[in-house]
Parts: structure tokens; C-alpha cells; sequence
């Protein structure tokens, strides 16, 4: 009986949303607005896949919680990341405007031995901490967009932690 549980459970377990955008990279670089009127910077692609996942929204009270993994690809030689976590979806009172936050991890493929040059970065470890935060509007059943920052840092865990930060727009469809 117990296996058959765990043969349900596991059959829940699914992809939800696909969320993909563009991203200025470096956003907290000098510059207008972080960067984000710099169309130099606008050079990252992001994708993400979200799941549900029964029970792990029992362990909040509003909103829902989903796992998700996801890659930030830059095109222009800078770094890269793919990533997991966890996402934290709000809805904003009775209305199709939705607040997120994020954290979990991310490897990225950028500079850890501090001889990066500018504009690389020196991220100091392969393996970061990463979290974001969205605002977005749900603009029908299946599809919202979102305007998302996303940071990523060793939290002073290893030598150099300059750390990244890119934000930009992305549009999701839930399945």
C-alpha cells in the first residue's frame, strides 16, 4: 500500500508553467535605471519550468508554493547559469496582479579564481545561491507577464562575491 502511495503521489508530480523573457545582464552595473535602458545589456535569454507538487503548498496559507529549475543564458560571453529552487506565488488581494519570490541554488560558468575583466564578474564559487523576486499580471487562464530581478552570490562563502544581478521581462503559460 505504501508503494501505491508513493506511485500516486509521484504521478501528480508535473510540469505546470514554462516562463521565458529577456534579461539585462549586470542590471546593478552604473547606468540608467540599472542598466535595463542600456540596450548594450540586454543580452541574456531566460527559461524556466515550474511544477506542482501536492502537499508542498499545505506548508503555506496563501498562495502557492512550486519548484521550478530554469537556465539564464547570456549571448554576449558573460556568464551563464542554469538553476532550482523553489517558487512562492501571491496573488495581490482579489485581483490578476501576483507578487513571487524565489531561492535556490544556480552553477553558472563565469570566472571563480579572481582574474575576471571587466565587464566579467569574479562569482568566487561554481555554486551560488540564487533568489528572485517577480510582480506580474495574469492576463488570462494560461498566460502572464512578469518584470523579475534575479540575484545570484556565493553569500561571502568563498574568496570574490561580486555577485549577479540581471532583470528584465518574461512571459509564462500555465498547462
Amino acid at each position: 500500500m505504501l508503494l501505491a502511495g508513493q506511485a500516486a503521489t509521484a504521478q501528480d508530480f508535473r510540469a505546470s508553467e514554462v516562463r521565458g523573457g529577456i534579461f539585462a545582464h549586470s542590471a546593478d552595473e552604473p547606468g540608467n535605471f540599472f542598466g535595463v535602458f542600456n540596450t548594450e545589456r540586454l543580452q541574456d535569454v531566460n527559461v524556466e519550468l515550474l511544477f506542482d507538487t501536492p502537499g508542498l503548498t499545505d506548508w503555506v496559507t496563501l498562495g502557492e508554493l512550486r519548484p521550478h529549475v530554469g537556465a539564464t543564458l547570456n549571448a554576449g560571453g558573460l556568464e551563464s547559469m542554469v538553476y532550482a529552487g523553489v517558487s512562492w506565488t501571491v496573488p495581490v488581494f482579489d485581483t490578476p496582479v501576483f507578487v513571487e519570490g524565489t531561492f535556490g541554488g544556480a552553477v553558472h560558468n563565469g570566472n571563480t579564481n579572481g582574474t575576471a575583466i571587466a565587464p566579467a564578474r569574479d562569482l568566487g564559487c561554481s555554486v551560488l545561491f540564487r533568489e528572485s523576486a517577480s510582480i506580474g499580471v495574469q492576463m488570462t487562464e494560461n498566460a502572464s507577464i512578469m518584470a523579475t530581478i534575479e540575484h545570484a552570490s556565493n553569500a561571502n562563502l568563498c574568496n570574490g562575491n561580486r555577485g549577479l544581478t540581471n532583470m528584465g521581462i518574461r512571459l509564462g503559460w500555465k498547462f
